[in-house]
């Protein structure tokens, strides 16, 4: 059972800033959520409701999952420094 995945304006315009070799990682990523949403490496944000984030080296995807529409939401991407803020 495959789930949809759509980002935000932010996330996209996030994605665009990236560096090139990090793009591509972020991106297959994105694509493995829509298999496996629930990835070993992903963890729940503190203090935020239904928030959850995979962690790419320097990296972080922050997404929210929607089972009962099968959706993924891609919220930010950013460095971990700037992704919180």
């Amino acid at each position: 059972m495959a789930y949809r995945v759509v980002m935000t304006p932010e996330a996209r315009r996030n994605m665009l800033a990236l560096p090139q070799d990090v793009a591509r990682r972020v991106t297959v990523c994105i694509l493995a959520l829509a298999e496996k949403p629930r990835p070993p490496q992903m963890r729940k944000l503190k203090g935020i409701l239904n928030l959850w984030r995979v962690r790419l080296g320097d990296y972080r995807v922050v997404y929210q999952i929607e089972d009962d529409r099968l959706l993924i939401v891609v919220i930010r991407i950013g460095h971990r420094r700037e992704v919180y803020r």
